[in-house]
């Protein structure tokens, strides 16, 4: 589906793979760079091995990704929940690492759905079928998990301030409920208050899917699926604005899915019917859209989009495609290319 912008309309150049660029190679302001679809997408492969592999038929894709949803980055270190595999997949996009989390004991998962960092590094899962926030370490050790005392019935998108001390849940609700809304917690799991209520007028929610914390004003942004609009609240539950609605057109929306934000303010929203994501400003003002629907699989065409995160560090983007299964990387005009190791990484030491 194509969408304009205006005087800014978005231009998909495809010559290949490694020049797709938006809106326009003149005017480049987001590239993409590689999709991951599992381990082995992390690893150089020799001569021999790429020999072996056409030989045999045998995929480079490792430890694949099966049906992933949510997402989240932190200085380079990407994980995505896998609702089928029931763990979140680890890719260490400097060192060259692949690892997973939660697989069993405490913090196992049911259904991981969507996830986010704060600014130590902690992750934060969404549990959907275990009702439940669960909480790790940088290195998938659990911590705790937040939501237990059943103040949750269908959790699916957590957001949590830079100092991790506010925790903000989106419980979606259903047909016969009337708690669709964002629960706040503290950073250890006390229930602070309740977002909104189920309805259509400002500051109400229908069937909420996502939120994100912004840095830039200390406001959540939830994506309002069943409105079809992104709400805005202030940091203690204040209702702020809305934008967006139904349609086809750019800066509406015809199945918002999850949300993100960057260190600029800047709020990206995918849409599962668009095939695309969304960047808005932070008072909702459209800026551009990135990528489209299609069915082959190449990088920055999607049938299923849905989470969606940006790593604060470098600018980074990371969409999630469902249907193929996979997540497409973009890289901000101006970014350098390659990642600086992190001191202590194989790959810096080799250097030394």
């Amino acid at each position: 589906m194509a969408l304009t912008l205006g005087a800014c309309a978005t231009e998909q150049k495809k010559t290949t793979q490694q020049t797709l660029v938006w809106p326009a190679p003149d005017d480049a302001r987001f590239y993409w760079e590689q999709t991951l679809t599992g381990s082995g997408d992390l690893m150089e492969e020799t001569q021999q091995q790429r020999l072996r592999r056409m030989a045999t038929g045998e995929t480079t894709a490792g430890h694949a990704l099966q049906k992933p949803w949510g997402v989240a980055a932190y200085d380079g270190k990407l994980y995505v929940g896998d609702t089928v595999a029931r763990r979140v997949h680890v890719f260490d996009l400097r060192s060259k690492k692949y690892a997973t989390i939660a697989d069993s004991g405490v913090g196992a998962l049911a259904k991981p759905l969507d996830m986010t960092t704060d600014g130590n590094g902690l992750l934060y899962v969404c549990d959907n079928a275990g009702r439940r926030i669960v909480v790790f370490d940088a290195e998938g050790k659990f911590l705790r998990s937040i939501g237990n005392s059943g103040a949750l019935q269908r959790p699916s998108g957590v957001a949590v301030n830079k100092d991790g001390s506010r925790v903000y849940v989106v419980d979606t609700g259903g047909v016969n409920s009337e708690k669709h809304q964002v629960v706040m917690f503290d950073g250890q799991g006390k229930e602070l208050g309740v977002i909104g209520s189920r309805g259509s007028a400002p500051g109400q929610l229908n069937l909420p899917l996502s939120v994100t914390y912004n840095v830039a004003n200390d406001h959540i942004y939830v994506v309002d699926g069943g409105n079809f609009r992104v709400s805005e609240f202030a940091a203690d539950g204040r209702f702020v604005r809305a934008f967006g609605d139904i349609g086809r057109n750019s800066g509406q929306f015809a199945r918002p899915k999850a949300i993100t934000s960057d260190r600029e303010g800047n709020v990206y929203v995918t849409d599962a019917a668009f095939g695309n994501f969304q960047i808005f400003d932070k008072d909702g003002k459209l800026l551009l859209d990135v990528g489209g629907r299609g069915a082959s699989g190449v990088g920055g065409e999607f049938m299923l989009p849905a989470g969606i995160t940006v790593d604060k560090f470098d600018g980074r983007v990371y969409v999630v495609d469902q249907f193929f299964p996979k997540v497409d990387v973009f890289r901000p005009a101006g970014t350098p290319e390659a990642r600086a190791p992190r001191p202590g990484d194989a790959t810096q030491q080799a250097k030394k």
